[in-house]
């Protein structure tokens, strides 16, 4: 097997902007693992995005071009998100709206990470598939993962502390992975 070829690189985007996210905190966790073959990006600029204007579409701001290449470079994203006031948080909004220009997501596969309890953030997490659908990304059904994680299992380093959780979170990035090579 040529490791090169196989190789997959994931992107990880956060929809949180706080800095003691646990959505941040499992998507670093993530990028941390050792995970065969796999490379992984974490995404930090989401605090960086201007506010989306479809007139910025002919000389795009930087935080735009950084984020449309980063995305244009992996394989496939993996987006962890809250719930704010029962939709997605409006700064993570504007980072997908501003997906949409460029095209770099259609086709794209993609998959999520959802960390809280159950009852909660569901509507964020319905109305990022209608986003993504309509960007026309490639929802990799299977190897979304819905895994509550409490704020006390992550560590002082700012990941999850090893055991049965991080190992969960390991299998939704195989899962990505071994879907966007079962593609190819």
């Amino acid at each position: 097997m040529d490791d090169a070829a196989d190789s997959v690189h994931l992107l990880l985007v956060s929809g949180s902007t706080r800095a003691a996210s646990t959505n941040t905190a499992t998507l670093r966790t993530a990028a941390s693992l050792s995970v065969a073959g796999v490379t992984t990006t974490l995404y930090d600029g989401l605090t960086l995005l201007p506010a989306f204007n479809p007139d910025d579409e002919d000389l795009l701001p930087a935080a735009v071009v950084e984020l449309r290449a980063a995305v244009r470079r992996a394989d496939a994203v993996i987006f962890c998100t809250p719930e704010y006031a029962g939709a997605l948080p409006g700064s993570f909004k504007n980072l997908l709206d501003w997906t949409v220009g460029g095209g770099e997501i259609y086709g794209k596969p993609v998959a999520w990470i959802h960390i809280a309890a159950q009852g909660r953030g569901d509507a964020a997490h319905a109305s990022l598939r209608t986003v993504l659908g309509y960007v026309g990304a490639e929802l990799l059904e299977a190897a979304c993962v819905r895994l509550p994680i409490p704020r006390d299992a992550i560590g002082v380093d700012g990941l999850i502390e090893p055991g049965p959780l991080r190992s969960e979170v390991e299998r939704g990035v195989v899962a990505v992975a071994s879907a966007v090579r079962g593609a190819g």
